[in-house]
């Protein structure tokens, strides 16, 4: 794993920065996981729901996308749902593990510097992300992206269990 659990005891500085080594914690173990799996396992759940490794991969991009790009800047998307076009999770064939690491790794990058780039009470610009709701905090928004990632690298853990018996953070 590329980078160690962000300690509560370790100083940071600011709130800002809290939300930022965890972000970061958990896209590395994201793709920490990914790493040693075929790519017949990667595209191929083992689960009910259908969704596949690869697929959470491109997913989890696609929520930074969502809520910080599309939702919080407000800037316009040609497709904020095209991780699930049919309303589920999916990867084309010609995606690769590589190409959509690389996605996260510039989302990470473009996310990190919209959150540096703002304080944490700053709102959301108002727009078809929050569907007529008022928008999001910075902090709401950051939060709401942690408890998605860790959630979400909880059920890639147990899918790895299922793959190969690796376990771990």
């Amino acid at each position: 794993m590329d980078l160690p659990f962000p300690e509560p005891t370790e100083p940071r500085e600011s709130r800002a920065e809290v939300f930022l080594g965890y972000l970061d914690y958990f896209r590395s173990v994201l793709i920490d996981k990914l790493h040693g799996l075929s790519d017949s396992e990667l595209r191929t759940s083992r689960l009910p729901s259908g969704w596949t490794p690869l697929a959470l991969l491109k997913h989890l991009t696609y929520v930074e996308l969502r809520w910080l790009v599309w939702g919080f800047e407000g800037e316009p998307i040609d497709q904020p749902w095209g991780d699930a076009p049919r309303g589920r999770w999916s990867t084309a064939e010609n995606e690769t593990v590589a190409g959509l690491i690389d996605a996260l790794r510039d989302q990470a990058a473009r996310s990190n510097q919209i959150v540096r780039d703002h304080e944490l009470s700053d709102v959301g610009q108002p727009g078809e992300r929050w569907a007529e709701a008022p928008p999001a905090t910075l902090e709401r928004v950051l939060f709401h992206l942690l408890q998605e990632y860790a959630r979400h690298v909880g059920h890639l853990d147990i899918v790895r269990e299922l793959i190969d018996g690796k376990t771990g953070e």
